[in-house]
């Protein structure tokens, strides 16, 4: 390890205590026991360092600072920042609409990179929305903004809605 070797410690709780939430709660409500601490953070937003921070339904903003453990070969956060930024967003707002008993996961996720992120760029928001809810798919859409309100990103998606009772 050099001089200029940097280090990072990541601890999580293990996601398996909440497993059986979908069959038992709508996805609004298992949203809003993430939000207000109930229930523990997914391991990979914290990783990642993003979390939810409003919640209603069919609609939920995420928030995460680009940081240097982000940057690829090109000095700019890597592109699967703002994806998983937009993926868990996206996923989360097809799920606040969901009722006990059904989950959903990504089919697709189409995204355009506007402006490139960088820890100067400071904490960015996501606001993803549902466009449509079905009974085998739902779709929404989501865009990255900084703080300064310009788009940075923005992204579609078609989740698959799940029958979690069997």
């Amino acid at each position: 390890m050099s001089s200029s070797d940097r280090t990072r410690t990541v601890a999580w709780q293990d996601p398996a205590i909440t497993a059986g939430d979908s069959a038992v709660r709508s996805g609004f409500e298992r949203l809003q026991a993430l939000l207000c601490g109930e229930s523990p953070k997914p391991p990979m937003a914290i990783l990642v360092g993003i979390e939810m921070t409003e919640c209603e339904p069919g609609r939920v903003v995420f928030t995460g600072t680009p940081a240097e453990f982000h940057y690829n070969l090109g000095g700019v956060a890597h592109g699967g920042f703002a994806c998983t930024l937009l993926d868990s967003a996206l996923g989360c707002a097809v799920t606040s609409l969901l009722p006990a008993g059904r989950s959903c996961t990504t089919v697709d996720l189409h995204v355009r990179f506007i402006r490139p992120l960088t820890r100067e760029t400071g904490v960015v928001r996501c606001e993803a929305t549902v466009l449509h809810l079905g009974k085998t798919v739902g779709t929404a859409e989501a865009r990255i903004t900084d703080s300064g309100g310009r788009l940075c990103a923005y992204a579609s998606t078609a989740c698959a809605i799940l029958d979690e009772k069997g």
